[in-house]
């Protein structure tokens, strides 16, 4: 089909990017399909005229929607590998300040956004003064002391745990004081699912009353990656405004695909289609080495563990999938023996994800192929990418926030406006 010049920009990617929108916001607007957008953005069809009619003004006049494309600024907290800074980089922000204090995620996120800022170490000795003015904090604070796994572990060490833990609980105070020195217009705070009802929901409560105090309306939800990955994974999602400006999660959109996104998805197809990338993939048809493979002994070792806890009537054990699955949970953890994902493979024992699918796996990886840079070791990667956000989450999350922050522009105002110039 027919479509407009385009004038120095040379691709609906890159058009989409200028226009500040998002693929699911693209498919949103316009009523097709992410899949759909997905083939404009490979260059596999070509967008209908009215659609890049319309990404072409968003782009010549982004201020149409209260932004241009850098025109917030954001900063980012408990940044681990940057799954959240991908993210809001993704819909149009600009950082201007990263604190974590893991010198292995140090060097992935270094590796990966390179800013004259770096990447700043223990929050708890950093002043809010050093920090620079933001319109968006935005946070993955520690989450072990409220996960189930956290506290199973505190309990049975008998340590406290929640913000009775002073290595790691309170460290949402830090977050507050940022936030009552800066005063930003938008927070956005991702944890653990357990949050909410951590010590009989007393721990969240404590948090949202330090919201209160310091004056900011919120929302929370929690939210499942498994609408845009193919991974069970849920997580709570809590947005904030300095002002008030009516926000809640209630029109909050999950992707509109008709099919579940499974597991061939992310695995290195080992026919060739993809290059080699050593350690992890070998020779011409890039074939997932064989120490991804499990042993006899610890295939022998997990099936015998789950054979002793379902005799007892417990759910622990492995977790088999094939390519047509979706997975557990990916845990930090994953490095040590792979056990909650297991690829099925045929004549032979299963094996682990390499960490370039754990990558896509959380959608670190773009759609066009462009891979995260990994420059640890297989154990660190385990760690980081099991710690790490879902990428398309957090961005789905980001774009109903800034639908709001800018001039209370809605998605609703916004379909509506579109479909009005499409008659």
């Amino acid at each position: 089909m027919e479509i407009v010049p385009m004038t120095d920009i040379k691709s609906f990617t890159e058009l989409r990017l200028k226009s500040g929108l998002t693929i699911e916001k693209v498919a949103s607007l316009t009523g097709y399909s992410q899949r759909e957008v997905y083939r404009w953005e490979k260059n596999e069809v070509k967008p209908r005229k009215l659609v890049v009619d319309r990404l072409l003004r968003l782009a010549q006049s982004p201020a149409h929607y209260g932004r241009s494309s850098y025109d917030f600024t954001f900063i980012d907290l408990f940044a681990g590998i940057g799954g959240m800074r991908k993210a809001f980089d993704e819909l149009g922000g600009k950082c201007v300040f990263t604190s974590e204090w893991d010198k292995y995620a140090q060097q992935t996120y270094l590796a990966n956004y390179h800013d004259d800022h770096g990447v700043a170490g223990d929050i708890t000795q950093i002043d809010a003064v050093d920090i620079p003015e933001h319109d968006i904090l935005i946070a993955g604070f520690p989450c072990q002391p409220f996960s189930i796994a956290g506290v199973s572990k505190k309990n049975a060490l008998g340590r406290p745990h929640g913000f009775a833990d002073k290595t790691q609980g309170t460290l949402f105070f830090d977050v507050a004081r940022i936030i009552e020195h800066h005063r930003p217009k938008a927070i956005l705070l991702e944890n653990v699912k357990n949050l909410g009802s951590h010590d009989k929901g007393k721990t969240f409560q404590v948090i949202c009353d330090t919201l209160r105090e310091l004056g900011y309306f919120f929302d929370a939800k929690i939210i499942d990656a498994i609408h845009w990955v193919p991974q069970h994974r849920e997580r709570i999602f809590i947005v904030g405004f300095r002002e008030d400006c009516d926000f809640s999660f209630d029109r909050f959109e999950y992707p509109t695909e008709t099919e579940q996104p499974v597991l061939q998805s992310i695995l290195h197809p080992e026919n060739g289609s993809e290059p080699e990338e050593a350690p992890w993939t070998i020779g011409p048809t890039g074939k997932v080495s064989e120490k991804y493979t499990l042993s006899d002994h610890l295939w022998e070792y997990l099936q015998k563990y789950a054979e002793k806890h379902k005799a007892r009537g417990n759910g622990f054990g492995f977790g088999l999938v094939g390519p047509d699955d979706t997975t557990r949970t990916l845990s930090a953890r994953y490095y040590k023996d792979g056990s909650e994902i297991l690829l099925k493979q045929h004549g032979k024992n299963p094996r682990r994800l390499t960490p370039r699918e754990c990558a896509r796996l959380m959608g670190f990886d773009s759609p066009s192929g462009s891979n995260f840079v990994i420059p640890v070791s297989d154990t660190q990667a385990y760690k980081q990418f099991g710690n790490a956000v879902v990428v398309p989450v957090v961005r789905a999350v980001g774009q109903y926030l800034l639908e709001y922050l800018f001039d209370g522009v809605s998605a609703d105002q916004l379909r509506l406006d579109f479909m009005t110039e499409l008659g």
